[in-house]
């Protein structure tokens, strides 16, 4: 499994790479918050340290849970009733309080990842969305027969779409996946993006705008 491990103490951060390592595990270090929601896409589970130098641990898990499911532990000197409890509600599927034992926090790893089924990501096959067949291998995409010729990034925002379809995807979450950082100002792109892919589309009404949330496919049958 890949770890991501977010924590400012690097002696404490050697001693986690090293454990989890010898259990079979491969893990990433970062020590600030930021760089935690820079790099969360590959990883399939993340170990959160609370005292960040750059903001809050659960700042930092507040922002994941608007773009991510990734499962989350937190590892925190913090045990207080009332930071745990901020935790476990702001979406952590753990919380362990330092020191803990290095067995244990293996033990309670094994057990997160199998409450969610942590599996590697797939990013090929085929979506079928009414009268939208999106093929991500091959890159293509169809409307009622018709193929789209669609730019990188207009494809990549037509998938992410089809792959909810029905469901509002928020814009930070297409900002996460197709620019790689939800909390960036490059929104104006995105806008750029969904007019030239609503016009290639020529199905008004198939992309909602959902005011203040973010959008949803509305696919017309075939």
């Amino acid at each position: 499994m890949q770890l991501l491990i977010v924590e400012d103490d690097h002696a404490v951060a050697r001693a986690l790479i090293d454990a989890v390592s010898a259990a079979g595990h491969q893990a990433e270090h970062v020590s600030r918050g930021a760089d935690a929601l820079l790099k969360h896409h590959n990883a399939q589970m993340i170990l959160l340290d609370l005292g960040l130098p750059d903001m809050d641990g659960l700042e930092v898990l507040r922002k994941l849970r608007q773009i991510s499911e990734v499962p989350v532990v937190i590892l925190s000197a913090r045990n207080d009733e009332r930071s745990v409890v901020r935790g476990l509600r702001q979406g952590a599927d753990d919380f362990l309080v330092k020191p803990i034992g290095l067995a244990v926090l293996l033990a309670r790893i094994d057990a997160v990842a199998r409450r969610a089924k942590v599996q590697s990501n797939d990013n090929g096959g085929v979506l079928i969305a009414g009268g939208l067949r999106v093929d991500t291998g091959k890159h293509e995409a169809i409307l009622n027969g018709r193929h789209l010729q669609l730019t990188a990034k207009e494809f990549e925002l037509l998938a992410l779409l089809a792959q909810h379809d029905g469901a509002v995807v928020s814009r930070e979450q297409i900002l996460d996946r197709l620019w790689g950082d939800a909390f960036v100002a490059v929104s104006r792109s995105l806008d750029v993006h969904l007019t030239g892919l609503r016009s290639k589309l020529a199905a008004p009404g198939m992309i909602v705008n959902v005011r203040g949330v973010g959008y949803r496919l509305e696919t017309p049958s075939p």
